[in-house]
């Protein structure tokens, strides 16, 4: 395979891997077994809309205002093509892959619905919500994932490698979790709770992020040469975007509006501040000063943190996860940057995947009915429990470690991963994309 394969080829070629795989005898929720919901409809189209804008413009913002001036453009970039690029893929195919049922494999894989979705009709349900509905909810996971994991490489990858990478970190590695723990797979038979995403999100991209930054190597210049963020007031907008969309992320993954998704947007923000709060608290104590990255960064922690547990767990459960989450992951950034100077660039491992692995695992704990859940008493119900909720982490975390060694490897072989020197100090901007972000 040739250094210069344009992306477009690469992108048509992932589509065509989907496109051409074996139809589905039946794609999960495909039947109507009763009739639609209007409200639950309503608050599912929503939470689709919010989920989507934490990655378009959230992300974008936030990631954009994080690197240097020179590649603003090409983290925008590359969350806007990855969005196009998995819902093609979604549409073609990875649906009914995560949420597809029947066949031999269903407990590791689903099957792909018949072309392009073509048998889902506008009458059909999920549930009491429309299967179009539910898809499109589905997607906008689908589309944020590989886009959390761009920021433990960017600043210095290809822009073809992004869109080959995230292409086939979909595929392999995003749907098959996804199908584990909420299409039915052989986590989800266990018993695994992930209300909303701590494993199949947070868990695969903060994992994805870690092993991106260790095979990539570091930018030029780290940990010697300072790399401030450009524009702080961009990326204080950006997490203010990803704040009010995770109550679509948490709240939507109820499937209706009720008192489920009313208490997970509660457990959701006391979780962000009380993230926020103890990552500001955990920096001041050190530094001598609280600084606003701290802050929205802290914020982002406990929303990722709260997340699997979000649907199951009360009030204390919410303030206590999200208060862990920010002084967890503050001492994982600190460990993973100035002691192993693994140079993952927006922090991914040590906030998505930290907190992923720490919400995953607590979900066990606070979902026991005497400290505010909705589950058991305390007791070896809730060592069983936390038990499955390690096991969960722990083969995904592989999985996903495995399989994202393979996918870089692999690149890395053929097209290449990195730009050249020359390209890194110009630039992204300019030597992937032709353009500036700012004209002076």
């Amino acid at each position: 395979m040739s250094h210069r394969l344009p992306a477009a080829a690469g992108a048509a070629a992932l589509v065509c891997v989907v496109v051409l795989a074996p139809p589905a005898a039946r794609a999960a929720g495909l039947a109507a077994t009763q009739a639609v919901n209007s409200g639950n409809t309503a608050w599912l189209l929503t939470s689709t809309a919010l989920v989507l804008s934490m990655t378009l413009p959230g992300l974008v913002a936030f990631y954009s205002g994080l690197v240097r001036s020179k590649n603003v453009l090409s983290v925008a970039m590359q969350c806007f093509a990855i969005a196009c690029l998995v819902s093609i893929l979604w549409v073609a195919g990875g649906y009914g892959l995560a949420f597809g049922r029947g066949g031999a494999l269903q407990a590791l894989i689903g099957s792909p619905a018949a072309g392009w979705l073509g048998s889902i009709g506008r009458n059909a349900l999920h549930g009491t919500t429309p299967v179009a509905a539910f898809a499109m909810f589905q997607l906008t996971f689908a589309i944020i994932t590989p886009a959390l994991v761009i920021g433990g490489f960017a600043e210095r990858i290809k822009f073809s490698a992004v869109l080959w990478f995230s292409g086939l970190w979909l595929l392999l590695v995003y749907l098959p979790v996804c199908h584990w723990v909420w299409g039915g797979g052989w986590l989800a038979r266990l018993g695994v709770l992930d209300f909303a995403g701590g494993i199949v999100v947070h868990v695969t991209a903060g994992v994805g992020a870690l092993v991106s930054a260790l095979v990539l190597r570091e930018r030029k210049g780290f940990p010697h040469l300072a790399m401030p963020p450009h524009n702080m007031t961009l990326t204080i907008l950006g997490a203010g975007m990803l704040w009010v969309g995770w109550f679509g992320f948490n709240g939507g993954s109820a499937l209706a509006a009720n008192g489920s998704a009313a208490m997970a947007i509660l457990v959701t923000h006391l979780g962000a501040s009380a993230g926020a709060l103890a990552w500001m608290s955990a920096e001041w104590r050190k530094f001598g000063k609280p600084s606003v990255l701290g802050l929205v960064t802290g914020m982002v922690a406990g929303l990722g943190t709260i997340t699997p547990a979000s649907g199951f767990v009360g009030p204390l459960g919410g303030v206590i996860i999200g208060a862990s989450a920010g002084l967890v992951c503050f001492s994982a950034t600190q460990v993973l940057k100035r002691r192993l100077l693994i140079d993952d660039s927006l922090d991914v491992s040590p906030v998505h995947g930290v907190g992923g692995v720490l919400g995953t695992t607590l979900t066990g704990v606070f979902v026991a009915a005497p400290l505010g859940g909705v589950g058991y008493a305390v007791g070896m119900d809730m060592l069983r429990q936390v038990g499955v909720q390690i096991l969960g982490v722990v083969s995904v975390g592989l999985w996903c470690a495995g399989l994202t060694y393979v996918i870089l490897k692999v690149l890395q072989a053929t097209i290449g991963l990195r730009v050249s020197e020359d390209q890194e100090r110009e630039g992204l901007d300019l030597s992937q994309h032709g353009e500036r972000a700012y004209n002076e």
